[in-house]
């Protein structure tokens, strides 16, 4: 009975140093990252500032077997709303066009409900390298509550693998 309760003693033990080292960590996120596309600037804004494409390309538009989508609005334009629901892998949320900079940026709120609450800022810019050439940016950015912000670091990690490999597709998609 003494080894039950001084395992239990170390587990609580465990579970308040890590909830107090939170209180203390940041608990703000952000990734960026970028990709050279070879074709035109306008080529490559025109299909990313569609959101019903992110699920050709973004990891995580693609996740969850069982999704279900939303649309609200006109793709592509500001107020735009494309939600999803589905199982663990998918979640639950909504992604809404903010702002556009007709051939240059799209900036979008996407607010997540499952498997937790969150709201994130993604941005993604294209800038034009040559007649030829698209440098396309992504940024995503957002605040994890306390204690969820003990993930950040993970969150960030698992993020900008996720890009890497989204834009990696749609790189490909693009130079088709």
């Amino acid at each position: 009975m003494t080894i039950l309760i001084t395992v239990l003693l170390i587990i609580a033990g465990i579970i308040a140093l890590l909830l107090i080292m939170a209180l203390f960590m940041k608990k703000e996120h952000y990734a960026k990252r970028d990709i050279i596309i070879n074709a035109p600037q306008q080529k490559v804004f025109d299909y990313i500032k569609l959101l019903k494409n992110q699920d050709t390309f973004n990891e995580g538009a693609m996740a969850g077997s069982d999704r279900k989508k939303e649309f609200k609005g006109t793709d592509g334009t500001v107020g735009y709303i494309y939600a999803w629901s589905g199982d663990k892998d998918a979640g639950e949320g909504e992604k809404e066009i903010k702002k556009i900079i007709e051939g240059k940026r799209i900036e979008m709120e996407i607010r997540f409900v499952k498997p937790f609450s969150a709201v994130g800022y993604i941005i993604m810019d294209t800038d034009a390298i040559s007649d030829s050439q698209t440098k396309v940016s992504w940024s995503n950015a957002g605040t994890l509550k306390y204690p969820l912000n003990m993930m950040i670091s993970m969150v960030e990690k698992s993020v900008a693998k996720g890009m890497d490999k989204s834009l990696s597709t749609l790189k490909n998609i693009l130079e088709k």
